[in-house]
């Protein structure tokens, strides 16, 4: 299939397959005469595999070591695990940053009176140097 119908089938689009290809976490696929990409059931796959990890939030570099674990019939799944739940704890501590960030806007939204007055207490929380927000984190 050339690479309009690989997009289509696989939900990405044709600038991201190219990259992918470009980037080396999809293999080069032949070429007709004309240049043309022809793409296999098997691409097509392989680029619904990196769709759902980019869905899931894996970085490029995760998803080339899960394409190299997906298609190595001699992998261990406790390297696949190990993987998944060295991500897992990454999402748990930015979880907790973003509940953080976010009770302390929410403390100072409830402060701020919202009336015509030029007082702000999100105006002043934000200028505050001593505040505790965790935004450099992020």
């Amino acid at each position: 299939m050339n690479i309009g119908e690989a997009s289509a089938a696989s939900g990405i689009s044709r600038k991201m397959i190219r990259y992918y290809e470009e980037i080396g976490l999809l293999k080069p696929v032949p070429r007709t005469n004309a240049g043309y990409r022809l793409y296999t059931d098997n691409c097509v796959q392989q680029l619904r595999f990196i769709k759902r990890a980019r869905d899931l939030g894996f970085s490029l570099e995760r998803i080339k070591m899960l394409l190299d674990l997906w298609q190595n019939t001699d992998r261990q799944s406790a390297d696949v695990k190990a993987l998944a739940q060295q991500y897992m704890a990454e999402l748990d501590q930015n979880i907790m940053q973003l509940q953080s960030m976010r009770q302390q806007l929410a403390q100072w939204v409830s402060q701020c009176q919202g009336d015509g007055q030029p007082d702000c207490s999100i105006l002043d929380g934000l200028a505050n140097t001593d505040s505790t927000i965790l935004a450099s984190k992020i």
